[in-house]
């Protein structure tokens, strides 16, 4: 006798919650998600389809297998992954679980996703977030990102979080989360993160840019000091015959 699993038919997609990095291609012309785990090294957009991570031909998720997309159902218990030491630089993904899925206790397993939204935490250094900068690794053609304010952005590669929900299509916003708002600035209004430009957008993408140029002019003012040629005026390389 074969053991079969209930069905389930619900009339809307279930809502499920999981952290991810976010990620940004090695052009600069898309944007995505890598997982934490298992299948990490796959990088997926905002509307994807699993496929068996171990390279079998069964179609994902497997009562087999432990392939396909995970997700758990309350929020709760996917921000306090975030407390990890090595999910700290992570983002909160609220999803929507599309096609077969296996249900458990704590989550689903299933076969393809929709991400509605991604909130990002507070950069490193405690202050609100204004844009994901290039967080020093990452997988073959995209470069892992992480919350940065706009202090720490210096001129890492990076994209502000508007600029982030544009190239990643299909409707996402990206938000910060509530405790990572103090000191950013105007609150997120309507359409904040969905690709349209707002005020608060404009503001980040004014600092952004105001932090840029805050490095270039800190490096012409040490380069001006040595003079020509790297040495400081008066210094050891410049002639004075």
């Amino acid at each position: 006798m074969r053991l079969r699993l209930p069905q389930e038919r619900p009339a809307e997609p279930p809502t499920g919650y999981k952290i991810a990095h976010p990620v940004l291609s090695q052009d600069g012309t898309r944007a995505g998600f890598t997982g934490v785990s298992l299948g990490g090294a796959l990088p997926y957009g905002v509307v994807a389809e699993a496929s068996c991570v171990y390279g079998l031909r069964h179609r994902a998720p497997s009562r087999w297998c432990d392939c396909g997309f995970h997700c758990v159902h309350d929020r709760a218990a996917a921000e306090a992954l975030l407390c990890t030491a090595e999910h700290r630089t992570a983002v909160l993904l609220e999803v929507s679980v599309l096609g077969a899925y296996i249900r458990f206790e704590r989550g689903f397993r299933y076969a393809r996703q929709r991400v509605r939204s991604v909130t990002v935490g507070a950069c490193g250094c405690g202050a609100a977030a204004v844009a994901l900068a290039d967080a020093g690794w990452g997988r073959p053609g995209w470069r892992a990102l992480q919350a940065s304010c706009a202090g720490c952005l210096r001129a890492r590669p990076s994209v502000s979080l508007a600029g982030f929900a544009r190239l990643a299509g299909d409707g996402v916003r990206v938000v910060r989360a509530p405790e990572a708002v103090v000191g950013a600035g105007p609150d997120d209004g309507p359409g904040a993160g969905d690709g349209r430009l707002g005020v608060p957008e404009l503001v980040a993408e004014a600092a952004l840019l105001q932090a840029r140029l805050d490095w270039f002019q800190t490096q012409l003012a040490r380069l001006g000091e040595r003079g020509p040629g790297g040495a400081r005026p008066g210094g050891p390389g410049e002639g004075h015959g």
